[in-house]
């Protein structure tokens, strides 16, 4: 049989013969938490076809593992190998502050309350779009029912001002959700900002926030990073 014909077995085929697309492949996966079609349709797709190789390569080399779906891609490392480096200095998608970890549960939460309100699943090619203030409305009414004697503490205003504000360029960096810009010479206001949630919230588990809320201690560690199914 030509060989051109037989599939690649090991990542040392995969580079012998396609050099040129492994290694964009390699490097885009590394550069950002998560790797998307629309990033680069035609490395996603070679990822896709050989991922039981480049699985098995960074399982064996790294003790990582590649989790890939028609979305998205990722490879998560479960062990930090250099303790000299603290966690706090870490570049990790995680939040320290209990109303800022819960903010991201209950965006979990809405993600998938609008997801059945629009009928929305993982195999639409459209990802959902939102609000900012449809989000804000959304958690602060859950703030509410979580803590009815601290209503006057979660007021719309100090919720969107010191809980949701500041997490939102974290969920843009890591990818999470995505801000669209608006049409040129179309000012809009903060409520009306429009974003686009991101298959990446597709690999989290929002059944874990039915746990009690005070389970989440003050300057925990990465809390959100816990959350993920894988």
């Amino acid at each position: 049989m030509d060989t051109d014909f037989q599939r690649p077995n090991s990542m040392a085929d995969l580079l012998e013969r396609y050099r040129d697309r492994v290694q964009p492949v390699l490097n885009i996966l590394l550069e950002s938490p998560y790797f998307y079609p629309q990033d680069n349709d035609d490395a996603f797709r070679f990822l896709a076809r050989h991922k039981h190789e480049f699985a098995r390569f960074f399982a064996d080399h790294f003790g990582w593992e590649l989790i890939i779906d028609s979305k998205c891609a990722r490879v998560y490392k479960p062990l930090w190998h250099n303790e000299a480096i603290t966690p706090a200095n870490r570049e990790l998608f995680n939040f320290s502050k209990r109303d800022e970890c819960i903010a991201f549960m209950l965006l979990l939460e809405f993600f998938e309350h609008q997801l059945e309100v629009e009928s929305i699943t993982v195999d639409d090619h459209e990802n959902l779009r939102f609000k900012f203030g449809e989000l804000l409305l959304y958690i602060v009414q859950r703030f509410h029912e979580l803590y009815p004697h601290s209503k006057a503490d979660y007021a719309e205003e100090a919720v969107r001002a010191r809980i949701v504000r500041p997490i939102m360029p974290q969920l843009e960096k890591h990818r999470f959700l995505k801000k669209i810009p608006p049409p040129k010479d179309e000012p809009i206001g903060d409520d009306d900002t429009i974003y686009e949630a991101l298959p990446a919230l597709y690999h989290y588990n929002v059944a874990r926030l039915s746990r009690p809320v005070d389970h989440i201690e003050e300057a925990s560690g990465p809390v959100a990073e816990a959350e993920e199914d894988a």
